[in-house]
């Protein structure tokens, strides 16, 4: 279980099923992305994932297209309550008190192969033509990630 940091807003039971919401890059969408949105989704609450619409370039070799299609599938195969959206890209996330619901930090545990999955790993080892990426990412999205990058 990961550890739970929360920064404002009182917990809530959430009997109405709001989202919690997810914002990222996903560069590509991995184990440690996924990991984090179960956090929410094993305790019955629907997840929004917003992608930050960014250009692609060294850091970022997947357009904001790309990785929407590569979450939607991972979470379609799960049957996941997952929406995924494309947002602008942002320069911070902020917020006002009493806002009516919680912000919470999520750390993986120290014994969690999570801390040591790195999105820029992953675009390394996939640049040099190792395919140790893989074990950092569902097998699902193998080929698409492949495919996008060739």
């Amino acid at each position: 279980m990961w550890k739970k940091i929360n920064h404002g807003g009182e917990p809530t039971k959430n009997l109405d099923k709001k989202y919690a919401i997810f914002v990222g890059r996903y560069q590509p969408y991995h184990f440690g992305h996924i990991e984090l949105i179960k956090q929410k989704l094993n305790e019955g609450i629907p997840v929004l994932i917003m992608v930050r619409n960014i250009k692609p370039d060294e850091k970022n070799p997947f357009t904001t297209e790309q990785t929407v299609n590569m979450i939607k599938k991972y979470h379609l195969s799960q049957g996941d309550d997952v929406e995924v959206m494309v947002i602008p890209d942002i320069e911070s996330v902020n917020y006002g008190r009493g806002v009516g619901y919680e912000i919470n930090e999520y750390q993986p545990p120290k014994n969690s192969g999570v801390m040591f999955i790195s999105a820029t790993k992953i675009r390394e080892s996939i640049k040099i033509g190792d395919n140790s990426w893989k074990k950092m990412v569902d097998k699902s999205l193998h080929d698409q990630i492949q495919t996008y990058l060739s």
